[in-house]
């Protein structure tokens, strides 16, 4: 596999520290509100990352951490006069639901800043001692010249890098561009006792801290949107490396930036939207959906169009493989034919599309390509009235069902009926075998009425949830 290193600006074959090992770590959401689409982003790719190694038989520590005590968090909790613990009890479990419904599965940890203060004070400490930090009045920054590779990532020098930075100005810090690692305590914030007296940590070393902890001093990947690559992670390397003397990260995978509507989102432009705000119209498997369609470095842009032709493709597969299952209670039991060998073999095919583009830096775009051929050629072959073996038309369904399943897509057909529902239906095929098709008509429209669309086909009733 071959993963595009923002470190390096180039593609480059993977090679884990460990063999068949993968340790990965991914910047969580400060949770101080619903997280929006820009966020659902990378959460979504980097998931598939995490699947797709397992998938071909890596065993992943995942690590995504919350940001649970910042300026956002403070100022919120006073805005809604609450507890800044309270408010991310909140966010977290929110966060949670609108994961689950994005198809993203729980990370391996999924460690708060707050939990983990002593190995945050200890990385600080670590780092005054070996001169790469400095303590004035309760506070602690970083020696940012003290570290000779500072903007290796993003392949800017220092001097370029103060020259476009928005610094504040402050005369504790020896230097414009060193930055906060520990921040004295103000009235009404939450703080903790430390060496240099009350306060609590800076962002960037909370990220720090957090992988060392549960991933150790060098891990595989770090990821994240774009966005965090200075100054963020550029003071995670800085900090990482200072404190360890050791590479800190292997490979660094960012994912591109997301548009509305061809401009870029923000709030005082009014397109601003959170998942939450988006489910109200699509479903969390459609924005999952439009998400993996692009490949992930690429910018994307965010429509009500482009979300609508997610929903039509995500529907054609579907609907293809509910098709299938359908079908294969008129099929016939016994072993695989020659014919359908072949015929299988060819099906296999697009399963070595999809691995080749996922292998190319997780093409997602190729990928859902890959496996709408694969729909394309299982239409033209069981739907045509021909007889085959269920076994074959299973492995067949299994086949689309393992790609969709590395891309977090669930093919579980819905249960949606009510045992009276179930009557109903039964009724009507007893009012058509009788012919009384008056009757078969007024139970069709009542069905129509709960949601329950009705589809008569020479292998018997199919049924669906009405669009």
């Amino acid at each position: 596999m071959k993963i595009y290193n923002s470190l390096s600006n180039q593609k480059e074959e993977f090679k884990p520290i460990i063999e068949n090992e993968v340790k990965m770590y991914a910047c969580g959401p400060t949770v101080y509100n619903y997280f929006h689409i820009g966020n659902a982003r990378p959460i979504i790719v980097f998931d598939v990352l995490r699947r797709y190694f397992e998938y071909r038989g890596y065993k992943v520590t995942f690590v995504q951490n919350f940001t649970d005590i910042d300026d956002k968090m403070i100022n919120r909790a006073n805005e809604e006069g609450i507890t800044v613990k309270e408010l991310a009890d909140k966010f977290i479990a929110e966060y949670f639901k609108d994961a689950q419904g994005l198809g993203v599965r729980g990370a391996t940890i999924h460690p708060k800043a707050t939990e983990n203060i002593d190995v945050i004070i200890d990385t600080v400490d670590k780092l005054i001692e070996n001169g790469h930090a400095y303590a004035v009045g309760g506070n602690v920054y970083f020696r940012t010249k003290s570290f000779p590779e500072y903007g290796k990532l993003s392949h800017q020098p220092l001097e370029d890098l103060e020259a476009g930075a928005r610094i504040d100005v402050n005369e504790d810090k020896e230097d414009a561009m060193d930055f906060v690692l520990w921040k004295a305590k103000k009235p009404g914030e939450p703080s903790w006792p430390s060496p240099w007296g009350e306060g609590r940590p800076g962002w960037h070393i909370e990220c720090s801290a957090m992988v060392n902890k549960f991933l150790g001093e060098t891990i595989d990947i770090h990821c994240g949107g774009k966005d965090l690559i200075f100054p963020h992670h550029e003071n995670e390397i800085a900090q990482s490396e200072c404190a360890n003397c050791k590479p800190f990260a292997h490979y660094w995978m960012h994912n591109g930036y997301i548009n509305v509507d061809n401009r870029k989102m923000s709030k005082s432009l009014n397109n601003f939207f959170t998942v939450r705000d988006v489910v109200k119209d699509f479903s969390y498997e459609v924005i999952r959906f439009f998400m993996l369609s692009a490949h992930y470095r690429s910018p994307i842009n965010f429509s009500r169009d482009l979300l609508e032709q997610a929903e039509t493709g995500l529907k054609r597969i579907k609907t293809c493989l509910e098709n299938l299952e359908f079908l294969m209670n008129s099929y016939t039991d016994g072993e695989i034919t020659a014919e359908e060998s072949t015929l299988l073999e060819n099906l296999k095919t697009h399963r070595s599309r999809f691995i080749e583009a996922m292998d190319d830096d997780l093409n997602t775009a190729d990928g859902i390509s890959a496996v709408f051929e694969l729909v394309r050629e299982m239409n033209s072959v069981f739907v045509n009235g021909k007889q085959y073996s269920k076994a074959f038309a299973s492995k067949a369904l299994e086949l689309a069902k393992e790609l969709l399943d590395v891309l977090g897509f669930s093919v579980a057909k819905e249960e949606l009926l009510d045992e009276e529902i179930e009557k109903m239906i039964a009724e009507r095929n007893d009012a058509r075998k009788a012919k009384d098709f008056k009757r078969a008509d007024e139970i069709r429209d009542t069905l129509k009425a709960k949601g329950i669309v009705l589809e008569d086909t020479p292998q018997g009733v199919k049924w669906r949830k009405a669009d």
